[in-house]
């Protein structure tokens, strides 16, 4: 089963300045840790105590996966992941 997975910015040194890499797993949680026995790191990064750290967005064919079933959401072949930090901050 081939994932798409987007990797924002400041996690492309875990894959080498890769801007996507492919990876696999039935869930969320088994695609992260495919892509931690290829790009040692990454997981720690995007997961944390089994759950999505805080201030990660993890996409899932441009669908929020806190609105679906979070770390265990159901992946299929062919799917799109992207990986986002999340952005705050500006002038008060």
């Amino acid at each position: 089963m081939a994932i798409e997975v987007r990797i924002p910015t400041i996690l492309r040194t875990y894959t080498g300045g890769e801007k996507a890499v492919e990876g696999g797993g039935a869930t969320l949680a088994e695609l992260f840790a495919d892509l931690e026995t290829r790009h040692a790191g990454i997981q720690a990064r995007i997961v944390d105590d089994g759950q999505l750290r805080r201030f990660v967005n993890v996409y899932l064919n441009d669908e929020d996966v806190r609105f679906l079933d979070g770390i265990n959401t159901k992946l299929t072949d062919g799917d799109n992941v992207t990986i986002l930090p999340a952005v705050a901050g500006g002038m008060v």
